[in-house]
């Protein structure tokens, strides 16, 4: 019998498949049929199949029945939460986050209107619409951080301590994780082709994160990260080499 379960890793998708059919982890085979990495602004999302000739729980009975006589695949529906929903703040906590940030650009001589971006648990992000949103980006997204972090000290002085602040302005976020995921892979191949090391430009700490994690299953290939401070380097070198 053929199964298939969701979950955001490949551990939480086998969790579920042992607690929903109510069977040991040794008791089937498990084949990873779909995996997309985890991003800024999306969940990372595995799909799994499960092969097993064992008797799953009684709430599996039924449909394990019907896919015998149909000889289909059962799959178990993925529990969903919405991302994007409505852009107007829907608490207080929303409401001061807003007025900050738009309080805070605007004293820098800026002037732009905030509205909430997505929703999730733990994590808020808000969207900066402005003439001036270039500038508000400034190199690298330098100045954009900064005015994220500001919110974030921010957030924490709100008792949201545990609520992490993203800040966007003309989908730079995407773009930029777009550019450092095609960058991570081109500077992948030349060290594999090398057999060196390249030392990539300062970044903050989830640009880190972005470039470890995307070249995190290629075998041959490891980073780390040097230097001081917020902004370090990522070292990408060929393994077997320092």
């Amino acid at each position: 019998m053929i199964y298939e379960f969701e979950g955001r890793t490949e551990k939480e998708a086998i969790d579920h498949a042992a607690e929903e059919l109510g069977l040991e982890k040794d008791d089937f085979d498990v084949e990873i049929v779909e995996t997309q990495r985890q991003g800024l602004f999306k969940k990372g999302h595995v799909r799994i199949k499960v092969h097993t000739d064992r008797t799953v729980s009684p709430a599996y009975s039924g449909r394990a029945a019907q896919a015998a006589e149909g000889n289909e695949t059962v799959r178990r529906a993925p529990s969903r939460q919405k991302v994007f929903g409505d852009p107007s703040a829907q608490n207080e906590f929303e409401q001061k986050m807003t007025a900050f940030v738009e309080g805070l650009i605007e004293h820098m001589g800026y002037g732009g209107k905030v509205s909430v971006l997505f929703r999730e648990e733990s994590k808020l992000g808000l969207k900066i619409d402005s003439e001036y949103s270039s500038i508000l980006i400034g190199k690298k997204g330098k100045n954009l951080d900064a005015i994220q972090l500001l919110a974030n000290i921010y957030a924490g002085r709100q008792g949201q301590e545990n609520t992490r602040i993203i800040l966007d302005t003309e989908n730079y976020r995407i773009r930029r994780e777009e550019s450092l995921v095609r960058l991570a892979y081109t500077v992948a191949d030349r060290v594999r082709e090398s057999r060196t090391s390249i030392l990539l430009e300062p970044m903050n700490p989830f640009d880190r994160r972005l470039i470890h994690t995307t070249l995190n299953d290629i075998s041959d290939v490891e980073t780390k990260s040097e230097g001081d401070g917020l902004y370090k380097q990522v070292r990408v070198y060929y393994k077997g080499i320092r």
